[in-house]
């Protein structure tokens, strides 16, 4: 006979009360069960991985830099690595030396290791709304108040900041995905990104420029990082959607105290990243043409993907669906037409038809964003998207909408 042990209660530390369990990340866990066509994920299409050049890159690396591709490293780094990402940088935004660069698990780790630095409980943090749910929950976790900026199609709404900023809001810092925001895919236009440097200058807050997609960018004309207007920017990195995010290589960029304080925060984290991860990234990316080569095998693929979906969804659903065209990144970010829609109590309707998208409030601070939602076209092949719209377009339309509308 099995017995049942019960566990004594744990003390958890009071932050933990600053971690929300969401629904419906819950409820999208059963989005995986086999026969469900997932658009809610932000996963790069895994036949786009240069599965080939990694395997490459590892031997090479182990023949080459064996033993000490796998021992500890430095936090900040291997400075080979570091030395790239700086001149990189330098091409895109500004010039960087070597001690404002450093390599983090993935840019969500610097983005935690950004929150914990800068952020003490009470202390505000502005941000688009709706806004990214890792950043949300980042900025949470460190006690951040956040202070919700409104978005359009050009962006984070700089105006509205400055007029917020005139009112006597003081944020410490702003958070912007400037290249195909997640979840709206918007660009942060080249004039608001002036006209945001220019505020971090006269009120002396830090920018976070969060990039994960700016390689992804097939229509229109790139625009540079907002550290170009202002040493007041911080940028992430990562080459988890230019080359495969299994490897864990991301990377922060930004004022060398700033970069100190962090490198402090990921010894007692961490240690470093991963060396033998780092080794074989810095193989790849110092390859003569291999970034150029990987992105411009990417963005036909995620072109395609968007168009796609975009001509399914405005088959199916007609004037009751809104979004704009992608011009890169992974989103679409849709808004339905009709009388108290919610897209979060159409959810378990949905992935009960086979398909599975983010309900817009999963990203809200301070709107519902009930009518809008969140659909990812880069890990279904273009035959899955045109049924993943049809069968969205029978949950939006069925007699279970008015079910679970706000009515």
């Amino acid at each position: 006979m099995v017995q049942t042990v019960t566990s004594p209660p744990v003390p958890l530390a009071a932050r933990m009360d600053r971690v929300r369990s969401s629904a419906i990340r819950e409820l999208l866990a059963h989005a995986e069960q086999p026969g469900v066509i997932s658009l809610a994920g932000g996963m790069p299409a895994p036949e786009t991985f240069p599965v080939g050049a990694i395997a490459a890159a590892l031997a090479a690396v182990l023949a080459e830099a064996s033993p000490g591709a796998l021992q500890y490293s430095m936090t900040e780094g291997i400075a080979m690595l570091r030395a790239w990402i700086a001149e990189q940088h330098s091409g895109t935004h500004r010039p960087a030396a070597l001690d404002q660069v450093l390599v983090t698990h993935g840019s969500q780790q610097a983005l935690d290791l950004v929150a914990r630095a800068t952020v003490d409980p009470g202390t505000v943090v502005a941000l688009a709304d709706p806004g990214y749910i890792g950043a949300i929950g980042a900025f949470r976790l460190a006690g951040a108040r956040l202070a919700a900026i409104p978005s359009d199609r050009d962006g984070l709404v700089v105006d509205a900041l400055a007029e917020r900023l005139s009112e006597g809001l003081r944020p410490a810092l702003v958070y912007v995905v400037a290249n195909f925001d997640n979840p709206t895919g918007a660009t942060l236009s080249r004039s608001r990104r002036r006209a945001l440097a220019a505020l971090a200058d006269r009120f002396g807050f830090l920018i976070v420029d969060d990039d994960p997609y700016g390689h992804l960018r097939w229509a229109g004309d790139a625009i540079p990082g907002l550290a170009r207007w202002s040493e007041r920017v911080v940028s992430l990195g990562t080459i988890s959607k230019l080359v495969a995010p299994g490897l864990r290589v991301g990377y922060a960029v930004g004022p060398a105290e700033l970069i100190r304080a962090m490198v402090l925060l990921k010894q007692a984290t961490d240690l470093h990243t991963g060396t033998l991860a780092q080794h074989v990234a810095l193989r790849l990316l110092a390859e003569p043409g291999f970034v150029a080569e990987q992105a411009d095998r990417l963005r036909p693929v995620y072109r395609h993907r968007a168009e796609v979906l975009a001509a399914a969804l405005r088959a199916e659903l007609g004037e009751a669906v809104r979004f704009r065209d992608p011009e890169g990144g992974m989103f679409i970010w849709a808004s339905i037409d009709g009388p108290g829609v919610d897209t979060a109590r159409l959810l378990p309707a949905a992935i009960g038809r086979g398909v599975a998208y983010v309900p817009g409030s999963a990203f809200g601070i301070e709107a519902a964003h009930r009518a809008e939602l969140r659909l990812s076209f880069a890990t279904a092949g273009p035959d899955e998207l045109r049924r993943a719209a049809a069968r969205l377009a029978e949950v939006l339309s069925g007699p279970w909408a008015g079910e679970h509308s706000t009515r």
